[in-house]
């Protein structure tokens, strides 16, 4: 048999299998059908040659897995590793979900070149602008090693460029015709396997039958989810189904507008799930984006269900069994397809890739078995597109599609177009020729718009050697226009777009043969695009959000170099453009409200500046464009331009926008360069823009040209001064567009332009005229003040805006002088400084945003500013201008508002004064030069030397002096104007004024006489003498003296100067006067009041008196679980290191850099459940703090529960710091020597009688602990109902508050412990408070500050000590003592150096207890013993002779102790038992500090240098190592004892972004920082089904931290914190390279930072058990809606 004809027979088994399977599995789908079609797929595509696919011996890929997946577990042909080394070749990798992707504005060509993870770390980009993000989608490609997506070459080790001997891809970057389908194979690829001709048959043949049968099934499936009217529609739907059975499927499709939550309940009220099973399927849907929810042939309740499901507007669909069967099928396939674009041919990758392109390049195949009638929902290509292949239809099958397949498409299409360059050529090509039926889906038809193909384009258009080839091969942006043109049109039939000359179907064509010719909706050559038809701001197209992206693709495919130099070098492009920017004129006018209010706001403005915006970002980039023209080019498209202006021009009251042909004007204008005497001589202009404007054209209709940016600004300025109140807030929102920084390059700046451009090619006399008259102020500057169109400051107002515009075109200079980008930044940053530091991200708020886009701008904001580090946790990275930068600012610079130009000027102002002494009102600012010499604008300056700008400043000021009062701002701007003329014109402007005088109303004055007047007049000498005397020694310089004062007005000043001399005296001599008075009547100090301060709730004072009186005082605690305390992890090195480079005081203060250098997270398991009490220092009544609770009680009971305080847990907040809270909270030491003491006591418990009672109260564990002092304890209520109320009432509440807390957290806490708990019938279960309740007694520093002090424990106050004397009393009521002896005697026989003899009493051994335990149980009976047996914790002395006296007992500890000391040495041995000691020092200084605060003083050691731990020592008394006896005693009972068995626990680090739960990337994840593990952050996917469906964070809360948790979201850039319930977010303590927080990485993505100052914050907060206060001060400080259990 011939290979071909067994081929044949793989090929016809696997047809046969997919025409039965789905009748013979009764249309279930299963994962063993799954299994079945890609085991026959991968059996027909290997054919006869399985070894080149799979290792020796394997003729089969396993089933259920994958090629690709099979090949890397075994690492077949070097699969699983990097890729080899190619020259030439770029990386081309497919970014999967979740990868991190980087992008490096300074490397790349544009925003779409972005790097792996692994080319961007082996490249330097040290010192560039660069940012990262995360990949939500597959299909996303690195760009490394293309040589088209950088500015230089960025020198990746791994994609080298090909050298001069390397193959070279020869495919010419310049394509002037369409590319062929035959492509041949990549020509760089040295890995090349030889491949059997048969093979390559079989696998094409394989490849071509998957891709007919996958357009053969989705010939018969809809476009968009529809559900049929009734059962005879649905009975009529086209099907494959040859056996058209009816059996039908309901399937549910994905969409993003409803929640989780919404479709679990409807799936389990609709279909009759379990919740388990409905959450189950709508995670699949999510997940695969559609999902089969019923499959029945009941007709009728089908059409029911899925009737009621579109009632939300959830996509649903019925379709037969048959169908939604192959559909499945098809999506296996699809997987099938990308598995194979990710496998090889032994070494070969290539080769796959090559023969999948070539039958998506081939025309689709229609034989015997997949011949079906086509059904009219299937697309026909074939007169619209020639010879269209299964790409084309591929592609405009994507709607058609779920989201899973979509996604799987898109990545086998960025497979096939890295193959070549001649691959992606043709590949763009194709989806060029189908691009305006990719629009129409995308547009009209998609529900999944993310997934669309239509983003596809994005890694097409933005190539230039593919943007050239499609934009002059396949004409796509004469095509685009179009599509603009009649989208916005609104010729939308049947959903779909209708072009001008075509009869109701969208086609096109193409002069070169790459697109049919017949219907062609725009011409076979580039002309103008036919932009016939009206448009309605109300209809759908303008309501759509989705048209941005195709404004995006045109600007895209507009930028590129190739396509650049078609529209600088082919009229028609800028015609056709001119055209479609024609018909968005005049787009929603207003009309100003006169008499009454605007009714109706619509707010359709919004809708209209989104499209118009974007046209002129389109414009922007058509305009930079023609840098490449030529002289001769510019100046005719300068021709059509200028006519196409004068049409476009229509009537029109109130535009925000102007014309869109003027903006192109302007954009092509700003070609200074090529508009120059010698480029416009070259083409035979003398005259210079006039000439070139006033060729066929008269001065009136050249006035059409600027009269539109004129009437917009001129409404601005009516806007601005309130003419316009009555049109409502709309009016307002487009004015605040219009000038923001956003937007206003693209509309402010361009009007400004363009009459500036007005004053050279028009005389300037008519230009000015004409500014005037369409502000309404003709009349003020001719003397007419009294017949203004305004009313009172309306026409102060006017006059300010008309001054800014003049002042702006005879000042601004960038668009002039074609300012270099660079300099153009430096400029925006410089007076974006020169206000004050600001941050980044207010600075980027007053920058444009092509500037702030642009590489250089960082680099020049180093250049001019200095950077300011945050320092403290609050503070953010601030930008301040550097000193020699202040030179360049211009208060006037026209970005500025009246208000910033004011702070400016007096920044500017204080500068001069401090350096050079003068007066605010002394110091002038010489306005800044136009300084435009050369090129088309050098003659703006000539308007200085015309009479009609000297007019407006004449009668500016003398307004002002004639017709008082007057806005202040009118004399700045009048001057600045004169100044300006001076700096300018300095002989012209001031012979012109001094020689024209004006009558009438003027008086035959001139300027410089109205300025004289100004300067004199007593209002105003004083703001304004100096910058008139500045402008006068101007004048003096070249033609003239000042004016001669009158002796009447020399002895008017004369005397006014008397006048103040006088005064000032006077004012000296109050001065000295009040001065002396002050000294003579010292205040006399009173005596100081010693007191506790006042009650916070009634302000009382607080003292001993009142307590006595009968009125206790306290303060408001908080008892708290706490896992702080940790046991050294036996497992992991780096915790063992941490220790021994600990600093030897950790009482001073430390910063998270040199107390840890570990941040993956503490494990868990290695911590200690307890209790943590805390007090907030602030006094209040025991009364008042009890009507307070009442209050609080009775507010919890009017309104919804507060969630920042749990009655039920006892909790409230302080009323002045909101601090949380739940109870309301002296001895001499025994001068016995110890080694007396300790004779003493042995001989006393020898004597002593046996105790029945103090027996029965201890634990039968052999611990020693005792049963009463456990959390959990039954007998303590016994107890106390027993006693009654014999005792105090106040210490009785308190003894109870602190048990019901206790017991309710001790219940909540099981599992978090390792104490052995007693039998059930036994007493004592429950925390161990001696143990576990005294973490910490801290006060709560948060808000009152903390005390400052010599050692740690000056910080600290009293505990909860007498409770637990409490609980002794309440056991042994009877005894004088109340049971003290009987319990000091417990205590001391565990103490006792022969304390083993005890062992049938004492089990576990003493060293396997926490001695602070014992010191605590000291405290509460027997105060004065804490010296005593705070002794047996002494330093070490000989520390190898102290290690074997503890493990001499045991052979393995001896000979492990051995290892240790030859291992590591006695020092780092020393180092270890001091640094785990030194917690236990600190604890027993807090406390005896807390128990006897007199009898442990802080000692004063001077300035010495003393560490931490010696300091301890001395405070605590503890003797000389003198205790060899009682450690040996201990050691013994340790030995022999069985407890002392080692055991082990394993703490694994787990993958930082993968949550164990669900086993997924969290697109939202959170880490634990306090044991490193991550989380999933409300998602649905991990919830607590059976505690309330929590979400995973408080999950592993209850795990990790108990009732509290830390978590660094990842995706938000913030902490979260949890406590009970509760939580708040808090900023992130990772900082960009700015100094700021990114709220959403998502938003700019730069590299983080960790600031230590905010991390020490959140280090500081958890360490002081600060979490729940903070929590219960966020949530009472705000109005919360709860939710946190849901994170």
């Amino acid at each position: 048999m011939s290979a071909l004809s067994a081929h044949s027979d793989l090929l016809s088994d696997l047809r046969f299998s997919l025409e039965i399977m789905p009748g013979s599995r009764k249309y279930v789908f299963t994962p063993t059908a799954r299994a079945e079609i890609i085991t026959k797929l991968y059996v027909a595509f290997m054919g006869q040659y399985p070894q080149m696919f799979l290792p020796g011996g394997v003729s089969q890929v396993p089933p259920h897995v994958l090629l690709s997946e099979y090949q890397t577990s075994i690492g077949f042909g070097g699969a699983g590793k990097e890729d080899p080394l190619v020259p030439g070749k770029p990386c081309s990798h497919i970014f999967k979900k979740g990868e991190s992707c980087y992008r490096c504005k300074d490397c790349a060509l544009d925003d779409s070149c972005v790097l792996c993870s692994r080319c961007f770390h082996a490249t330097d980009h040290n010192g560039h602008n660069v940012s990262f993000f995360i990949a939500q989608q597959s299909g996303g490609c690195c760009d490394c090693g293309d040589e088209e997506a950088w500015r230089t070459d960025i020198r990746c080790p791994h994609h080298p460029p090909a050298g001069p001997d390397d193959p070279q891809d020869m495919t010419p970057r310049l394509i002037l015709k369409p590319m062929p389908n035959d492509l041949p194979p990549a020509p760089n690829y040295p890995f090349r396997v030889a491949t059997p001709p048969d093979l390559k048959d079989s696998m094409r043949r394989t490849i071509g039958f998957a891709l007919d049968f996958l357009l053969d099934t989705l010939d018969y499936s809809p476009d968009e989810p529809m559900v049929p009217a009734n059962e005879a529609d649905l009975r009529l739907q086209p099907s494959a189904d040859p056996m058209m059975k009816d059996q039908y499927c309901i399937v549910l499709w994905n969409d993003d507008k409803h929640s989780f939550d919404e479709v679990t309940k409807l799936m389990m009220d609709m279909t009759n799930r379990t919740p388990e099973d409905a959450t189950a399927l709508v995670r699949r849907l999510d997940e695969q984006g559609r999902e089969i929810i019923d499959m029945n042939s009941n007709v009728t309740r089908l059409l029911e269900t899925a009737q009621a499901i579109t009632q939300i507007d959830l996509g649903v669909t019925i379709r037969r069994a048959y169908d939604t069967f192959c559909e499945q099928v098809v999506g296996v396939i699809i997987e099938w397809l990308l598995d194979l674009t990710r496998s090889r041919l032994g070494t070969d990758t290539l080769v796959i890739r090559e023969a999948l392109a070539a039958e998506l390049l081939s025309p689709r195949r229609r034989d015997s078995f997949t011949k079906h009638l086509t059904p009219p929902c299937a697309l026909n290509l074939d007169g619209e597109v020639p010879n269209p292949t299964r790409i084309d239809t591929l592609l405009l099958y994507h709607t058609r599609l779920w989201k899973r397949p979509r996604l799987s498409l898109k990545e086998v299409y960025a497979s096939v177009i890295s193959v070549s360059r001649a691959h992606k050529l043709a590949i763009a090509g194709h989806f060029a020729n189908i691009y305006h039926r990719v629009i129409d889906a995308y547009l009209l038809v998609d529900r999944e718009a993310e997934t669309s193909i239509k983003y596809f384009a994005l890694q097409l258009f933005t190539v230039p050697s593919v943007s050239g080839h499609i934009a002059r091969n396949h004409r796509l942006v004469q095509r685009l226009l179009a599509i603009i043109t009649s989208f916005f049109t609104n010729r939308i039939v049947e959903k779909r777009i209708v072009y001008p000359g075509s009869s109701g179907v969208s086609s096109f064509s193409s002069s070169q043969g790459g697109m049919a010719s017949a219907g062609a909706g725009v011409p076979s050559t580039p002309t103008t695009t036919n932009a016939t038809g009206t448009i309605d701001v109300d209809s759908f197209p303008f309501k759509s959000k989705r048209f941005m992206p195709v404004f995006s693709d045109l600007r895209y495919l507009a930028h590129t170099s190739q396509v650049q130099d078609l529209i600088a070098h082919t009229p028609s492009y800028l015609s056709a453009f001119a055209s479609t920017c024609r018909l968005f004129m005049c787009l929603n006018p207003n009309k100003r409200a006169v008499e009454t209010h605007v009714e109706y706001e619509t707010d359709a403005w919004i809708s209209v500046f989104n499209v118009t915006l974007s046209l002129s970002r389109v414009i922007k980039v058509f305009g930079e464009a023609f840098a490449r023209a030529t002289s001769t080019e510019l100046v005719d498209r300068l021709d059509r331009t200028k006519f196409l202006s004068q049409l476009s021009t229509r009537s029109s009251s109130g535009q925000v926008l102007s014309s869109f042909a003027t903006l192109a004007l302007a954009e092509l204008l700003k070609h200074v360069d090529l508009l120059g005497e010698d480029g416009l001589r070259s083409v035979g202009v003398t005259g210079g823009l006039r000439e070139v404007f006033g060729r066929g054209a008269s001065e009136q209709a050249i006035l059409t040209i600027i009269d539109f940016p004129l009437r917009v600004l001129a409404m601005i300025a009516q806007i601005r001064t309130g003419l316009w109140v009555r049109n409502g807030f709309a009016i307002r929102g487009q004015l605040l567009h219009y000038r923001d920084y956003m937007l206003r390059e693209l509309c402010y700046d361009q009007d400004l332009f363009i009459l500036q451009t007005a004053l050279v090619i028009l005389p300037p006399d008519l230009v000015i005229v004409s500014i005037l008259d369409r502000f309404g102020l003709l009349g003020y500057f001719s003397g007419s003040y009294l017949h203004s169109h305004y009313e009172g400051s309306q026409l102060g107002s006017m006059v300010e805006e008309v001054f800014y515009v003049l002042i702006t075109i005879l000042s601004e200079n960038a668009n002039a002088s074609k300012m270099p980008m660079h300099l153009a930044i430096r400029r925006e940053i410089v007076h974006a400084l020169a206000m004050g530091p600001c941050s980044f991200s207010d600075l980027v708020k007053r920058v444009a945003e092509r500037l702030v886009d642009d590489p250089s701008f960082e680099g020049m904001l180093r250049e001019v500013a200095n950077f300011r580090p945050p320092e403290g946790p609050t503070e953010t990275g601030l930008y301040e201008l550097k000193d020699e930068a202040y030179d360049e600012v211009n208060p006037f610079f026209y970005h500025y508002t009246r208000n910033r130009r004011e702070e400016v000027e007096t920044v500017l102002r204080k500068r001069i004064e401090k350096r050079t002494g003068k007066k605010d009102w002394e110091v002038v600012l010489p306005p800044k030069p136009f300084g435009v010499t050369d090129g088309p604008y050098k003659g703006v300056s000539d308007v200085w030397e015309r009479e009609v700008m000297l007019q407006i400043m004449f009668y500016a000021v003398w307004n002002v002096l004639v017709r008082p009062p007057v806005r202040e701002a009118i004399l700045d701007q009048a001057l600045h104007l004169v100044m300006l003329g001076v700096v300018e014109r300095p002989r012209g402007f001031s012979k012109l004024a001094a020689k024209k005088r004006f009558e009438g109303e003027g008086r035959g004055k001139t300027l410089i006489e109205v300025l004289w007047s100004l300067g004199e007049h007593e209002k105003y000498a004083k703001l304004y003498k100096a910058r008139i005397d500045w402008i006068f020694a101007k004048f003096e310089a070249q033609i003239l003296k000042r004016p001669g004062l009158d002796k009447e007005e020399e002895r008017k000043k004369a005397a006014k100067k008397r006048q103040e001399t006088i005064m000032q005296q006077m004012k000296a001599q109050q001065a000295s006067f009040a001065s002396i008075m002050a000294d003579a009547n010292g205040s006399v100090e009173e005596e100081e009041i010693v007191s506790f301060g006042t009650c916070i709730v009634c302000q009382e004072d607080l003292s001993s008196a009142s307590a006595m009186a009968g009125k206790p005082f306290g303060s408001l605690g908080l008892v708290q679980p706490s896992r702080l305390i940790r046991r050294h992890p036996d497992t992991q090195s780096s915790y063992l290191n941490e220790v021994l480079v600990a600093p030897l005081s950790m009482d001073h203060l430390l910063d998270a850099r040199s107390t840890s250098h570990n941040f993956e997270g503490f494990p868990s398991n290695y911590t200690r459940f307890g209790l943590h009490g805390s007090v907030c220092s602030h006094l209040m009544h025991l009364d008042c703090f009890q009507v307070y609770s009442v209050s609080i009680r009775q507010r919890h009971r009017a309104q919804a529960p507060e969630s920042s305080r749990c009655i039920p847990r006892k909790e409230f907040i302080c009323p002045l710091c909101k601090s949380l809270g739940n109870p309301d909270t002296r001895t001499l030491l025994n001068p016995v020597a110890f080694p007396d003491w300790i004779r003493a006591a042995g001989i006393h418990i020898l004597k002593s009688k046996p105790d029945p009672l103090l027996d029965s109260l201890q634990f039968r564990n052999g611990t020693g602990e005792f049963v009463f002092w456990s959390a959990q304890d039954p007998g303590y209520a016994s107890v106390v109902k027993k006693n009654g109320d014999k005792d105090g009432m106040d210490a009785g509440k308190m003894l109870d508050t602190v048990m019901v807390i206790s017991k309710s957290i001790s219940q909540q806490s099981r599992h978090l412990r390792d104490r052995m708990e007693p039998e059930p019938s036994e007493r004592g279960a429950g925390i161990y408070l001696p143990e576990d309740s005294w973490r910490g007694m801290v006060v709560d520093t948060s808000s009152s500050g903390a005390t400052t002090g010599t050692m740690m424990v000056d910080a600290l106050s009293e505990g909860l000590l007498a409770c637990l004397t409490k609980l002794v009393a309440l056991q042994f009521k009877n005894r004088p003592d109340e049971g003290r002896d009987a319990v000091r005697q417990a205590i001391i026989k565990r103490l006792l150096p022969d304390g083993a003899v005890f062992a049938d009493v004492f089990l576990l051994p003493l060293l396997l207890r926490d001695p602070f335990t014992i010191l605590v149980e000291t405290a509460a009976v027997a105060p004065e013993m804490l010296r005593h047996v705070l002794a047996h914790e002494d330093i070490f002395g000989d520390v190898r002779m102290f290690f074997m006296s503890v493990v001499r007992h045991s052979p393995v500890f001896e000979h492990t102790a051995t290892l240790a000391f030859d291992t590591f040495g006695e020092a780092r041995i020393e180092k270890l038992l001091y640094a785990f000691t030194l917690p236990f020092l600190r604890r027993a200084a807090i406390l005896c500090r807390a128990v006897l605060p007199l009898a442990f003083p802080t000692p004063n050691f001077g300035g010495n240098d003393v560490c931490e731990y010696n300091r301890l020592l001395v405070m605590l008394d503890i003797p000389p190592y003198t205790l060899q006896n009682a450690l040996s005693g201990w050691c013994a009972h340790y030995g022999h004892s069985h407890s002392a068995s080692h055991s082990t626990a394993a703490f694994s680090w787990i993958s930082p972004l993968m949550c164990m739960n669900c086993e997924t990337f969290p697109i939202d994840a959170a880490i634990c920082l306090i044991c490193g593990t991550t989380v999933c952050l409300q998602s649905s996917c991990c919830l607590d089904q059976d505690y309330n469906n929590r979400g995973e964070c408080n999950m592993h809360t209850r795990e990790c931290g108990g009732t509290i948790g830390i978590f660094y979201c990842v995706k938000r850039c913030s902490v979260l914190y949890l406590n009970s319930g509760n939580g708040t977010f808090t900023a992130s303590p990772y900082l960009d390279a700015h100094g700021e927080v990114d709220l959403s990485m998502s938003r700019r993505g730069r590299r983080q930072f960790l600031h230590h100052a905010r991390w020490e914050v959140i280090r500081k907060t958890w360490l002081s058990h600060g979490i729940p206060s903070m929590v219960a001060r966020k949530l009472e400080s705000s109005m919360d809606s709860g939710g946190w259990e849901t994170l």
